[in-house]
């Protein structure tokens, strides 16, 4: 599968974006799906995954109640709603897959990465 993430730019602290991964080459409907950031410097981090039907989500503590992790599996798709951002978020935002199915924080258990796209936050 080719995970295709888009929907990155600069925003000023507080302003909103919404991350889209798009997926091609097989249906993603079966797994478990992740977003992870990296910024410059410091290690991939894990922000949010989503199970195989929607129905379960977890997130980075620094993100809960701003981020929502979403899919439409009709489209092969899934997002990564992103509000009151802040400084801190600014990092290259990767989105996974996962075979397993079930939502889980383990970069070693995501089989296929998409290429990442840049989230600029200014204060």
């Amino acid at each position: 599968v080719q995970l295709q993430a888009s929907g990155g730019g600069l925003v000023q602290a507080g302003g909103s974006l919404r991350l889209s991964c798009a997926a091609s080459g097989r249906t993603i409907s079966n797994d478990a799906m992740g977003w992870f950031r990296q910024a410059p410097g410091k290690e991939r981090e894990f922000v949010a995954t989503i199970n195989w039907s929607g129905g379960s989500t977890y997130y980075v503590d620094s993100v809960k109640g701003r981020f929502t992790i979403s899919r439409d599996n009709a489209k092969n798709t899934v997002y990564l709603q992103m509000d009151s951002l802040k400084p801190e978020d600014t990092a290259v935002y990767y989105c996974a897959s996962s075979p397993l199915g079930v939502i889980t924080h383990r970069a070693y258990e995501y089989h296929y990465w998409g290429q990442g796209t840049q989230v600029t936050v200014s204060s």
